[in-house]
């Protein structure tokens, strides 16, 4: 069945280091990624960021790609029509509440002094979420929660960072995002590819973390680029999935490559 939509995490999979569209892991000037993208907009395939980012940025991101639409806050918002339509998805975030309680937020960074702290600057301007960084079992964050009456929310990885952001950690920090119950990458591609009226058979996606993974069994293929591999909880995951594939190549050369099996 012919390809509708390619469904792409943005950091770390589609853009290489510092965020740049044009550069390898390394460093090197490369145009590949940016030869597959001209191939998908040509092969008249839909191209759906999906980001842990907030609106204001993947609108833009959206608009330099030629991106038909966008999933931002690990699942949280989706938008369609050059952003004047989206849908906030609250899963099981309870009516009377809106966002993560501040309070919340202080505890749980205080239980873990040193590991866990706000992923400034791009903590901020969130509608849903809470973004975050450190080194932490999601686990037991999970646990915790439900033990001080916040089982509605989830801790999820989203892949691993520079040490350059945690220098102190002695390894490379994750970036987390706390999130209700209900609200991930895999649900937020459901809803869209429904709204769409578009078949799982007919979408791929493509990411590099833990919650990249999450949208594995709502899209006929899952391409992970190589650099996910580095992931540490990632190659026991790889067991509950039967569609995905790891490609040879990191960052932009596995994305390109994962591109242009869309549109062959």
């Amino acid at each position: 069945m012919s390809i509708r939509v390619v469904y792409t995490d943005l950091d770390g999979t589609m853009v290489g280091p510092k965020g740049c569209f044009f550069r390898a892991e390394g460093g090197a000037i490369t145009l590949d990624p940016a030869q597959a993208l001209t191939e998908l907009h040509a092969a008249g395939i839909a191209l759906v960021l999906v980001s842990g980012r907030t609106r204001p940025q993947l609108l833009e991101a959206a608009q330099i790609f030629g991106a038909d639409g966008f999933i931002g806050e690990l699942g949280a918002i989706v938008g369609w029509n050059d952003g004047r339509d989206s849908e906030i998805l609250r899963g099981a975030m309870p009516p009377d509440f809106d966002q993560v309680p501040e309070s919340l937020l202080d505890q749980l960074i205080e239980r873990y002094p040193g590991r866990l702290e706000l992923h400034t600057p791009w903590h901020t301007g969130r509608e849903v979420d809470v973004m975050l960084r450190g080194r932490i079992d999601v686990g037991e964050v999970d646990g915790w929660l439900a033990e001080t009456g916040f089982a509605w929310l989830s801790m999820r990885d989203n892949g691993l960072i520079s040490p350059a952001h945690m220098p102190e950690l002695g390894v490379a920090p994750h970036v987390y995002h706390l999130v209700p119950g209900g609200v991930g990458k895999g649900d937020a591609v459901a809803y869209d590819l429904k709204r769409r009226g578009v078949s799982p058979a007919e979408a791929i996606a493509i990411g590099d973390s833990a919650s990249d993974l999450a949208m594995a069994p709502h899209v006929g293929r899952m391409h992970l680029v190589a650099n996910a591999m580095r992931h540490p909880d990632i190659t026991a995951l790889l067991a509950r999935y039967d569609n995905v594939t790891v490609e040879a190549g990191t960052v932009g050369a596995g994305w390109a490559s994962a591109v242009r099996s869309a549109t062959v």
